[in-house]
């Protein structure tokens, strides 16, 4: 009797959670579909503001931007982030697990503000490369931890019996241990496209002249207040997003248990 009443307990907090993250998001859908240039009251159902979002070229090569960014942000930390997964799986050394967690469990504030003292160091330009590097930079992390929780039911005899049967390193690492984790890769590959091109913060502090994200863009229209064009282009990244991470937990489920 007294389980039942927790169950409930904890079924009601989870349940008013959820309502507390999602509706916001709900409404702010729906608004997208306003035609109404105040988002003061439902006006009626229109989809012009999407027809204005698309014909925005400031908005498009923001979206041009982002998109190249997370691109080549989430490739490279593909490749970074599988070696740094196999080896935290395989050697097992404290300092190295450590060092791989900082970037996911340190504040954005802060690693965005030391990519930024460490190119200031470096006399390196702010602009589209450097916002690629720092999105490498705290996107390798979660390539690696997906990697390493993939290869936790993995059998490891099976690189030894590749390298018996006479298979250099090179041929057991792309055709045994990559097919097997391959599950893990991707679905790391798609967390780090979708952090890289939601990332305001990190972007903010690395982005130079002529370099604006879509973020970067949104956050310079709500200066001007929210605006069902703002809307509709929160919505499309919503939407990207939910793909992205459907695509992500179908791939690599034991990730997201």
């Amino acid at each position: 009797m007294q389980i039942n009443k927790v169950s409930k307990k904890v079924f009601l907090g989870g349940l008013v959670g959820y309502v507390f993250l999602y509706v916001p998001l709900i409404i702010l859908v729906l608004y997208s579909f306003n035609d109404s240039r105040v988002n003061v009251g439902w006006v009626g159902f229109t989809l012009k503001w999407y027809k204005v979002l698309f014909s925005d070229k400031e908005l498009i090569n923001a979206a041009i931007n982002s998109l190249t960014i997370a691109i080549i942000a989430s490739v490279a930390s593909v490749i970074l982030g599988t070696l740094a997964g196999v080896a935290l799986h395989k050697y097992k050394i404290p300092l190295l697990s450590v060092l791989i967690m900082i970037p996911v469990a340190a504040p954005e504030l802060l690693v965005g503000i030391a990519l930024l003292l460490f190119f200031l160091l470096i006399n390196f330009t702010l602009g589209i490369t450097s916002i690629i590097l720092a999105h490498t930079a705290f996107c390798v992390s979660f390539v690696a931890i997906a990697v390493r929780s993939r290869m936790h039911g993995m059998d490891d005899s099976l690189i030894d019996a590749a390298r018996d049967l006479g298979a250099s390193p090179f041929k057991a690492f792309f055709l045994v241990l990559i097919p097997t984790i391959l599950p893990g890769v991707i679905a790391g590959g798609l967390m780090a496209f979708t952090l890289s091109i939601d990332d305001f913060v990190i972007t903010f502090f690395t982005a130079g002249v002529g370099s604006t994200t879509l973020p970067l863009a949104i956050y310079s229209m709500l200066k001007m207040g929210v605006t069902p064009e703002v809307n509709a282009v929160s919505t499309m990244i919503i939407i990207v997003t939910l793909i992205l991470t459907t695509i992500a937990t179908r791939l690599s489920p034991q990730l997201f248990k």
